[in-house]
């Protein structure tokens, strides 16, 4: 999960890739996921998993329940 550091406003993305660093310099690169353009971005949580559709559909979750984005984002801001 990353969270937004360029605006006052609490912001998340959730997302799954094979190679985090690369991920998170195309966000803030402006090369990313269009939501995150324009935008700075930290991680502030991450899992691994064993399979690409274990991870997917943990990224399911997560995009779907803002109350557990919101747990994780308290938790580790």
């Amino acid at each position: 999960m990353l969270k937004c550091i360029s605006l006052v406003k609490k912001r998340t993305y959730v997302g799954y890739t094979k190679d985090l660093n690369v991920r998170l310099n195309k966000h803030n690169s402006g090369k990313g996921a269009k939501f995150t353009k324009g935008n700075q971005w930290k991680v502030i949580y991450k899992k691994r998993f064993l399979s690409r559709s274990k991870a997917m559909s943990y990224e399911y979750v997560l995009k779907h329940d803002k109350k557990e984005r919101l747990k994780i984002f308290n938790k580790y801001k």
